[in-house]
């Protein structure tokens, strides 16, 4: 049985962290590499304050230890490349007194999207004469600085002035970098309530279903809870330990009332298989709580002694294996509209840009950006869960002016012209994050993103 057939009986988806805090005192780990490379990059971090060499960071939820091939090569091996690259571009520095206010960050980091093809494999952060050496306009001993960058097989792009991004020069590297990359863009993806902005959480798994084990036990909990959610139930995740045998409690809408099925979910490796006495746990919990159903889910597959118990059970329950939960996955990621506009009506729109023209509104949000210049952009937030948003863009209408148009301020159109950006251009989602003592930030990978304090904004486009 399916989970369609499912509900056709009953009626009807970390962050890194590089703030220089040693792994071991956060209690994060390293995502898929194994203690000795844990103990390496600690003891490198403690000679890089900045940021752990190299290292991509997420909460242990996310991550299980187990780590996969990225185009011929593992993750340890991509994270040490990307420390000896950082090593080796702050020893060339030191020799020439450069590093002064240097430092490294990951690009998952710094932006909070999604990562870039090619892959960005670090960001170079400065404020010293570093950047006139990268900029060509100050010469120092030795080989210059891109001659000695691409002498390690990579290259770097000047991105505002004092960030650059580096790239690897061999292709194959580079797709091994944007599959290690893309993966942990995918985990940092897996929060109770992202998954209906970024169907990329579940067309990852549906087309790479042998990487379901690579999660934590809790992060597949919640990934599966998303995708029952996105199949029309309405579900309640366990507390992950002490959940008395069900990690997940499913209720479909039916006219004889609400109908519950209890899942459990096992995130074992291939190998592993479950047992009959696990399938026979679940239906004792069934019966305790009168579920008429259950599903067990696991990334493994079952023994023929469980298969034969559920089978006698009276197929009341249902076991699933990552075959079905990747066509699952691939489900939803259809079932999410590409074209983002269209998931709130142009109607609706109207009534929203009404209502925010009429009082200052914590929906209208703000950012300033621009290198020796500034500039103003003005979104709206069309919808939002606590981890993610929608936000259409707003055109901006002048206040005042220097009368060349290079100086002065403006404020956002509510106007006809601001129903006119509801469209797929102009609409796109943004991770939405809640700060201590309750304000609200969006970032969309560019830029970020606050509640707008309905004062006019001032612009400078004079450089």
């Amino acid at each position: 049985m399916t989970l369609t057939s499912l509900q056709q009986n009953f009626g009807t988806a970390a962050y890194a962290v590089s703030d220089g805090t040693c792994v071991e005192d956060r209690g994060w780990s390293l995502c898929g590499h194994s203690r000795a490379m844990l103990d390496i990059l600690v003891v490198e971090h403690r000679h890089f304050p900045q940021k752990l060499a190299g290292a991509m960071l997420f909460d242990t939820t996310i991550l299980s230890s187990t780590y996969s091939m990225n185009a011929g090569y593992t993750d340890p091996q991509l994270a040490q490349e990307i420390s000896s690259l950082e090593a080796a571009i702050q020893k060339w520095a030191e020799e020439r007194d450069l590093w002064l206010d240097s430092g490294f960050k990951d690009y998952l980091h710094h932006v909070g999207g999604e990562p870039s093809s090619p892959a960005v494999v670090t960001v170079l952060c400065t404020g010293s004469d570093l950047m006139r050496v990268l900029d060509e306009d100050l010469e120092v001993g030795g080989p210059p600085f891109h001659e000695f960058v691409a002498s390690l097989g990579y290259f770097c792009e000047n991105q505002n002035g004092y960030v650059y991004y580096f790239y690897a020069n061999d292709a194959a590297l580079n797709a091994a970098f944007e599959s290690y990359f893309h993966w942990q863009w995918v985990c940092s993806l897996i929060q109770p309530d992202a998954g209906d902005v970024y169907e990329e959480l579940y067309a990852h798994f549906a087309a790479n279903p042998d990487q379901f084990h690579r999660l934590n036990p809790r992060a597949f909990e919640i990934l599966l809870s998303r995708v029952f959610q996105s199949q029309g139930f309405t579900t309640e995740l366990g507390p992950g330990s002490g959940d008395g045998g069900v990690d997940i409690r499913l209720w479909q809408r039916g006219p004889l009332g609400d109908v519950l099925t209890l899942v459990q979910a096992k995130r074992y490796a291939p190998h592993r298989k479950i047992e009959l006495d696990a399938v026979a746990a679940l239906r004792g919990v069934m019966a305790v709580e009168e579920a008429p159903r259950g599903m067990f889910v696991t990334t493994s597959t079952y023994l023929p002694s469980a298969r034969r118990f559920a089978a006698r059970a009276g197929n009341v329950i249902e076991l699933a294996t990552t075959a079905d939960v990747a066509q699952w996955c691939t489900t939803a990621t259809n079932g999410i509209v590409k074209d983002k506009s269209s998931l709130v009506s142009r109607e609706n729109v109207d009534r929203l840009l009404h209502q925010v023209s009429l009082a200052a509104d914590p929906r209208v949000l703000h950012t300033t950006w621009g290198y020796n210049m500034t500039h103003n952009t003005f979104a709206l937030v069309l919808k939002e869960t606590k981890h993610a948003a929608l936000l259409m863009s707003l055109p901006r209408r002048t206040v005042t002016h220097d009368g060349y148009g290079q100086r002065g301020t403006e404020v956002p159109s509510f106007g006809e012209d601001a129903l006119g950006h509801h469209r797929a251009e102009t609409v796109w989602r943004a991770k939405r994050k809640i700060h201590e003592g309750g304000r609200v930030s969006y970032w969309d990978g560019r830029h970020l993103y606050s509640a707008w304090d309905g004062e006019p904004a001032h612009f400078d486009y004079v450089d």
